[in-house]
């Protein structure tokens, strides 16, 4: 009896401890008053400052939604830029509560990095772009070719797995940012330049002419990019992940900024429970049971977010392909809030 007892309360004492830890990031966060998140150095339509300073992107909503679900305020965000090669450290340290740097999820990093993928913002895969002048059409033309790439990415594997698998030669020229790389290929030190699909898009935005250069069909790799956080915090895990399936679960459901009001009125079961009329699924995560209102209301749904900041009506004029609905041929796909 004394046995069970002291195994009942060493049990309880776990169980508090374990609680303990799980409320630290978001308690962390309240305290600051805003969300430090790790962002890219400068990615056009995913993680850059304007000309007046103020960050935008997709990478960048995503921060947003979070600050909004906690602080009812979406611009109580700290961004931090982050290199390839740094970015993970600064989230293993502290440095950042949240990475949200078009970082592709991968088993060794979910695994041997103390890390956390919450989900897919955005489903991607390398490709490669050429001068048009060079006269291919397709990657598998690129034999003998020199490709400009970014070191501490998946894409230098991939580089090497896609050209070693088809047996054709290449030769890599490696550079420590996006910035050096893209540089550099416009100075024609490469014939070639690879990156994700996505980057391929937001990076030739930056060339001299960009019109003079074509990216090829060939996807060689899966890239699904998304939100990091730290292992150890599962409160903070869930509200991360579920701040993105809000996004998602809104787009299908037709709630958007502009018809947000109406929709407070619906009788919509789903559509209740995801604007907070009815349920405590808020307070599940730690929050008020209008976080997804106001995630909607100051930074928008999923689709409107993805088309604003990359999708067809944007600069860099990406169909939504991968990124639709899974209900409209993509993989978009979030949980129902129940």
């Amino acid at each position: 009896m004394k046995k069970t007892i002291v195994s009942i309360a060493l049990g309880a004492a776990a169980m508090f401890a374990a609680s303990a830890v799980s409320a630290q990031t978001l308690n962390n966060v309240k305290n600051k008053g805003q969300l430090t998140c790790g962002s890219n150095t400068g990615l056009a339509g995913f993680g850059a400052p304007d000309d007046k300073g103020v960050w935008k992107g997709l990478d960048v909503d995503v921060c947003r939604a979070i600050a909004a679900a906690i602080f009812n305020d979406a611009t109580k965000v700290k961004f931090v830029p982050l290199s390839s090669k740094d970015r993970f450290t600064a989230l293993q340290s502290g440095e950042v509560d949240v990475l949200v740097r078009n970082s592709t999820w991968t088993m060794s990093r979910d695994t041997s990095l103390g890390l956390n993928f919450t989900g897919v913002n955005y489903y991607d895969g390398q490709g490669f772009m050429v001068r048009k002048k060079l006269g291919v059409s397709s990657a598998l033309e690129l034999n003998g070719a020199s490709v400009c790439t970014q070191q501490g990415t998946t894409t230098e594997l991939n580089l090497a797995d896609f050209f070693r698998a088809n047996k054709l030669k290449y030769e890599v020229v490696a550079f420590a940012t996006s910035d050096e790389t893209i540089k550099a290929y416009d100075a024609g030190r490469c014939d070639a330049f690879t990156t994700d699909a996505s980057g391929l898009y937001a990076e030739r935005l930056k060339l001299t002419n960009p019109n003079d250069h074509i990216i090829l069909p060939e996807i060689i790799s899966k890239e699904p990019l998304g939100p990091v956080v730290r292992h150890g915090d599962d409160q903070w895990f869930d509200l991360v992940k579920w701040t993105l399936y809000a996004m998602v679960n809104a787009e299908e459901l037709g709630v958007t900024q502009a018809n947000l009001d109406q929709m407070l009125k619906s009788d919509n079961p789903e559509i209740k429970r995801l604007l907070g009329t009815e349920g405590k699924f808020g307070e599940m995560l730690g929050l008020s049971n209008d976080w997804v209102v106001r995630i909607v209301k100051q930074v928008g749904n999923y689709g409107e977010s993805f088309e604003r900041n990359v999708g067809e009506s944007s600069p860099l004029k990406i169909k939504r392909g991968l990124n639709a609905l899974w209900s409209k041929g993509g993989l978009q796909y979030a949980p129902p809030i129940r």
